[in-house]
């Protein structure tokens, strides 16, 4: 069984590669506080459809460089990022 896990796109820079940042909240041992941590993976995306501020599920795979592990099952849940600012033209 492969893992999976929920996680946001981070950067969308690179050509079929994301940058995933996956939050998990677990308790300290000794001090017993809630400490959140996040773990970062590099994800191959063969379709470029996922875009920053995306919550995607990626799954566990096969090394495909130095850093991805990771390949992008499905977006779970798309960014609403507003339309870039267009220029106004003064008189």
């Amino acid at each position: 069984m492969k893992k999976r896990m929920i996680g946001v796109v981070t950067s969308d820079k690179c050509s079929k590669t994301r940058r995933v940042e996956v939050e998990r909240l677990y308790r300290h041992p000794k001090y017993g506080k809630i400490v959140r941590s996040r773990t970062i993976c590099h994800v191959h995306d063969e379709q470029n459809s996922a875009r920053e501020g995306d919550t995607v599920e990626i799954v566990e795979t096969r090394p495909l460089s130095k850093t991805k592990r990771w390949q992008l099952l499905r977006v779970v849940k798309s960014s609403s990022t507003p339309p870039a600012v267009e220029e106004v033209q003064v008189p």
